[in-house]
């Protein structure tokens, strides 16, 4: 298992080694000791599973402290586009978005930590994701960021007809309106 740092700190790319033949393919999908020597401490307690049709973008959600959570996303079928945006006020990378292509077959995970948005956009017919939290669900402490807003810069994802948002996504804030609790 390869751990990959991003300019962004403590949100890590994961390549797991695959080791495949003629029968198919066996790979360690989590490790908690790699992962501890890697800096990452993380105890998760959930997995939540999605299957989504082509277009559909879902996001940015993020839950507010005490309940903030750190996920560690992978595509388990199809691929997708994982978008985060760091809503930290106290760091560097304030604001700023990281994409990163992931699929069944590049089998790239991504590891979330608390305090930014995330979410995705499906690019092939259906793609299913799962990803561990290390916090349970809390709606009240649930929050979310629209997409469209122009100061985030991810406007060329929306492609008018193409993409299907919730009727909750469509009516998040901007960012300007959010309320984090970090």
């Amino acid at each position: 298992m390869k751990v990959i740092k991003t300019e962004f700190g403590d949100l890590f790319i994961i390549e797991p080694t695959v080791l495949g033949d003629e029968r198919g393919y066996f790979m360690e999908s989590y490790n908690f000791k790699t992962l501890y020597e890697n800096g990452i401490d993380y105890k998760f307690v959930q997995d939540n599973q999605s299957r989504s049709k082509k277009g559909v973008l879902r996001g940015l959600h993020f839950q507010n402290a005490p309940h903030a959570q750190a996920k560690l996303v992978r595509v388990i079928s199809g691929t997708i586009l994982d978008i985060v945006v760091d809503i930290r006020s106290d760091k560097a990378t304030f604001k700023k978005s990281f994409i990163l292509e992931m699929s069944g077959e590049n089998k790239k995970q991504l590891l979330v930590p608390s305090g930014f948005a995330h979410g995705f956009l499906v690019m092939t017919d259906f793609a299913e994701v799962l990803y561990k939290t290390d916090e349970y669900y809390h709606p009240e402490s649930e929050g979310g960021i629209n997409i469209a807003d122009p100061s985030l810069g991810l406007q060329h994802l929306l492609k008018d007809g193409e993409v299907i948002l919730s009727e909750k996504d469509k009516n998040l804030p901007f960012f300007d309106r959010v309320k984090f609790g970090f």
